[in-house]
């Protein structure tokens, strides 16, 4: 079986029987490691002592007076922000259940950075044995924006942070000791070099063609599918559209907020321009193989999902719609 994504730290993770992801020590001391939470030299013995005894029991009860005793405020936020993702973690039997409460009750103060790791982590779960790259590609749009190019009629989707050349939030530990190379070279995945994508699929530099009836579409339709089987437990079909023209939309779900904002308009029956049209990246219709699961309202029509791009031409999708955004009766995670 070919393994991907090694820098989300899933090997450091057990399994229950059901699919989910049990927490461990050392997944949790990976957290440890980032370089935010590491004690400086002038560092107040209370924070020492608090990031010494987490070494040795990473599950050990922190309170707020702990935190508080902690003399930098900067740090002092810092195990703040750590201590609240951690027990939540803690709270669920699998990252899975911790993932559907950080979705039904809002991510509050959790950063998109830890937001963004645990989706990472979940969909190499989800996609553990998929030996198609196409669609382990496609996957990296939940957890990584992506800037669109059209280049000889293709649209071309690449990695933002890589093509900018820059990564403005602080690397994960496990990426760094991976020893990723910053100046990685970006090529666009097809059939010749698809054999290739695994041993770099940590450095997301290869781009997706995400052009109306090719395969990344094709791709990322399974992914969400997958998606949605292993976070709800609910088996759907999905199948890309050549465009979103002459469709009842019953139920449809933005998979980005500019694709949220433009079904709203449709909904409404608003005018859109040609400009906010040509900025639908996909359109795909969900179908589910049990109907008794589906809201009465809307049994015997496709849900629609919709993928846009921004003005600027990025792609920040929300795979938290996927979650809280089906007419199913009961959501319910794995775990």
């Amino acid at each position: 079986m070919t393994d991907f994504w090694i820098s989300c730290g899933h090997h450091l993770l057990d399994r229950q029987p059901g699919g989910g992801l049990l927490l461990t020590d050392d997944f949790l001391k990976v957290y440890l490691a980032r370089p935010e939470l590491i004690p400086p030299p002038e560092a107040c013995v209370v924070e020492k002592t608090l990031y010494g005894a987490l070494l040795a029991d990473p599950r050990l009860p922190i309170s707020p007076s702990d935190i508080a005793a902690i003399a930098d405020a900067d740090a002092r936020e810092n195990w703040q922000v750590l201590i609240a993702f951690r027990d939540l973690l803690l709270r669920h039997k699998t990252l899975e259940g911790a993932y559907a409460e950080l979705m039904r009750a809002g991510p509050g103060k959790t950063p998109l950075l830890f937001v963004n790791q645990l989706v990472h982590v979940i969909l190499r779960n989800a996609l553990d044995g998929v030996e198609d790259a196409q669609v382990v590609r496609a996957a990296e749009l939940f957890f990584r924006t992506q800037r669109v190019t059209l280049h000889e009629g293709s649209l071309i989707a690449a990695d933002e942070e890589i093509i900018g050349g820059i990564n403005p939030a602080p690397q994960s530990p496990l990426v760094s000791m991976l020893g990723i190379p910053a100046d990685a070279q970006i090529d666009v995945l097809n059939e010749e070099n698809a054999s290739g994508y695994w041993a770099r699929s940590d450095q997301f530099d290869m781009a997706i063609d995400l052009t109306a009836g090719r395969a990344g579409l094709v791709a990322l339709a399974e992914v969400m599918r997958r998606w949605i089987a292993h976070v709800l437990g609910v088996e759907v079909m999905i199948e890309p559209l050549p465009e979103l023209r002459e469709v009842n939309l019953a139920w449809y779900v933005g998979l980005d907020a500019d694709a949220t904002k433009i079904g709203d308009m449709m909904w409404n029956g608003e005018e859109i321009d040609e400009a906010t049209m040509a900025r639908v990246i996909g359109l795909f219709a969900l179908t589910f193989r049990d109907s008794s699961v589906v809201l009465d309202r809307v049994k015997g029509e496709p849900v629609y999902l919709i993928l846009a791009m921004t003005p600027e031409k990025t792609i920040r999708l929300k795979p938290q719609n996927l979650a809280t955004g089906l007419p199913i009766r009961h959501l319910e995670a794995v775990g």
